[in-house]
């Protein structure tokens, strides 16, 4: 499990680092996990050797949220007075999103119609 957590944090360290050396507008994190697909597509890391240590981390995810949960208290007064935006948004964004991603899915799969 250790190599499967020195990888996964190996690539998202070098997105980081490719992040903050080019100067890019694409966060370190996202650049980390394309690299990391591009790992595991071309077999250059076998899912074998993260997949103990992903499923760790997917096992406490909910933990990771506290933190963040914590922080949107601090804005508590801001979202009561911005609540119909946030929920408009909100709501909005996720079709979109669903849209987006049933037509990618449609594009790449070749879904009859």
């Amino acid at each position: 499990m250790l190599q499967g957590l020195v990888l996964l944090f190996g690539f998202q360290f070098i997105g980081e680092l490719l992040s903050h050396l080019f100067a890019l507008p694409i966060p370190g994190n996202v650049i980390g996990m394309a690299l990391m697909l591009v790992a595991l597509t071309s077999g250059i890391v076998k899912e074998e050797s993260i997949s103990e240590a992903g499923e760790l981390l997917l096992k406490y995810m909910a933990l990771f949220f506290v933190p963040a949960g914590v922080g949107v208290m601090l804005y508590f007064d801001l979202i009561a007075r911005e609540w119909l935006p946030i929920i408009v948004g909100t709501v909005v964004s996720t079709f979109v999103v669903m849209a987006v991603t049933g037509w990618t899915e449609q594009l790449l799969g070749g879904a009859d119609d």
